[in-house]
């Protein structure tokens, strides 16, 4: 090495640049002559020279570290247009392909061949600080080394990565009120609670509108601004005070001994177009929230509004929504699980706004999150026409005695539904077909199977549902028991395969999926998997479905 010119003897170029060339542009780019910039360069030349000549290409990138600026410098890849992707596996290597077919080339370090570049090799494996480096000699075997130190391959990116990746619609997010790309969720990601900062912002500043509270001893005469609760440990919890309830002398000790020593009355209050009382937030949410089959109860009791099912049916709800109206700051909603069973007037969810006021800002933002649709309903069952079909030779003979049609008259019974027909048919695919279309003569709406689902040759009621007509099949459900499940459709009717598993359990994917079969629920894969995640039972020898998790 020239050390008076700082230049390297023998160094080997970087495509079109020499070696200082390429070092003074990364200096230029990088503000330093990063070694891993340096380094990215002869793979990004070793990986373009085994492209055929003319290739469009584009990049994928293994590590965020350096190297995706030596593809931006020495290529038209980049992160901006598209043409360069960085999955992140952690390895210093990349790989160029052709953007139409996916056929490129990777290139990567060969640790089995840094012996003979010992600088090389400690800077690549951290073995030595910034401040232990010798730089010139790192720089030097660098540029002698080239590409020497390097290993390629053949390779076929996956068809996702071919073609540009489109953003989607644009939306504005409605908390923030920034655009970004609706496909990332009901709100931006930064909302969500991914942005990598916290805000500065604040709320509006304390002034009229905003409560003043006083001594209890200056309170006599006044009136509560709001309710204020007395907690009995393990006896009563409610409000002790009421929303514009007159304070009188008797009040003072019992405000003390609640741990009052001070309050806020309705006198010193204003109205403001800053800020919304509690009462006032939480009716504007209920308005937007409660759907078909939902009520509630007004005034809201102690800033809080519970919803009420306003008829027996299936509880439904919109995750997304609900979890988007959560991550605004000062409000809450919390509800029973999405698409259970509900009784008219139980209540099944409750929201409220946490501060006494909550600023207009922030009562907005939540509105705009919850839009026009609403949040909660509660679909009707159907008393379905239930037809039953129990499959099983040796019960067809008379060899075993038919268990299975009592216990699902046992199922559909409290919910209002009738078995108009029952037939027992050997597991022959002609018998059930003939089954089916005997269920349909007699008008029935809900077909439900038993057994016959499994492995075994003689199992063949899908075949059988298959040969009647079955549409919308979905064979296999996250659930234990209940895994050789099936749904789908003939015709108008609903059908539902049982696996032999309910003859013995008490409570299997039968009792979770029989409810949204009665609503007329429509049942994807995607909904049998988010059913995964509660889908196990716990086997309790005293079965309390469905106060239990199975199936929430």
């Amino acid at each position: 090495m020239d050390s008076a010119a700082g230049t390297v003897k023998t160094a080997r170029p970087v495509g079109q640049y020499d070696f200082q060339e390429f070092r003074e542009l990364v200096r230029w780019f990088h503000s330093y002559p990063a070694p891993g910039v340096l380094i990215g360069g002869y793979m990004v030349e070793r990986a373009r020279c085994g492209l055929p000549t003319g290739t469009l290409f584009e990049a994928v990138v293994e590590t965020p570290k350096c190297l995706p600026d030596a593809v931006q410098l020495l290529t038209p890849c980049s992160t901006g247009n598209g043409w360069m992707r960085i999955v992140h596996l952690g390895r210093y290597a990349l790989s160029l392909y052709d953007k139409y077919t996916g056929q490129g080339r990777r290139v990567a370090v060969d640790p089995d061949k840094l012996e003979e570049w010992p600088e090389i090799a400690a800077w690549l494996f951290k073995r030595k600080s910034k401040q232990e480096q010798d730089s010139d000699l790192l720089f030097d075997q660098i540029a002698r080394a080239g590409d020497a130190y390097m290993k390629e391959e053949s390779v076929q990116v996956d068809p996702g990565l071919l073609g540009k990746q489109s953003s989607g619609r644009i939306a504005r997010c409605p908390v923030c009120g920034e655009p970004y790309p609706e496909q990332q969720g009901r709100i931006c990601p930064g909302c969500r609670g991914e942005a990598p900062y916290s805000s500065l912002g604040s709320a509006p500043e304390a002034g009229e509108g905003r409560p003043r509270s006083v001594p209890v001893e200056r309170a006599v005469g006044k009136h509560a601004l709001h309710d204020m609760t007395r907690i009995v440990p393990g006896k009563h919890k409610g409000p002790a005070f009421s929303a514009g309830q007159q304070i009188g002398s008797a009040d003072v000790c019992r405000l003390q001994q609640m741990g009052r020593t001070s309050v806020y009355v309705q006198e010193m209050a204003h109205d403001s177009r800053e800020w919304a009382h509690e009462d006032e937030a939480v009716l504007e949410f209920a308005k937007r929230m409660a759907g078909p089959g939902v009520t509630y109860v007004t005034p809201p009791k102690e800033g809080k509004i519970n919803f009420r099912a306003d008829q027996d049916g299936l509880f439904c709800l919109d995750r997304e929504k609900l979890e988007a109206f959560n991550l605004v700051p000062d409000v809450m909603c919390a509800a029973r699980q999405h698409r259970v069973p509900v009784q008219e007037g139980k209540v099944m969810a409750g929201c409220r706004a946490l501060p006494l006021y909550l600023s207009r800002q922030q009562l907005d933002k939540a509105l705009n999150v919850l839009g026009q649709e609403p949040l909660f309903r509660v679909l009707q069952l159907k008393r379905a026409r239930v037809g039953i079909i129990v499959s099983g030779t040796e019960v067809f003979r008379g060899l075993v005695q038919d268990r299975f049609a009592p216990i699902i008259r046992e199922k559909v019974a409290p919910f209002g539904c009738s078995v108009v027909h029952s037939q027992v048919v050997p597991d022959e695919r002609q018998a059930i077909a003939d089954s089916v279309r005997d269920m349909l003569q007699h008008g029935v709406e809900l077909i439900i199977t038993t057994a016959g689902l499994s492995v075994d040759p003689d199992d063949v009621t899908r075949q059988g549902l298959l040969q009647a007509g079955l549409t919308d099949m979905l064979y296999g459900a996250p659930f234990l028991p209940g895994a050789m499940t099936l749904l789908g459709r003939i015709g108008e009717a609903r059908v539902m395969g049982v696996p032999a598993c309910a003859l013995y359990h008490e409570a299997t994917s039968l009792d979770v999926l029989l409810p949204m079969l009665l609503a007329d629920v429509e049942i994807t894969r995607k909904d049998l998997a988010g059913m995964a995640e509660g889908g196990l039972c716990l086997g309790c020898k005293a079965c309390t479905f469905p106060k239990c998790p199975f199936g929430k």
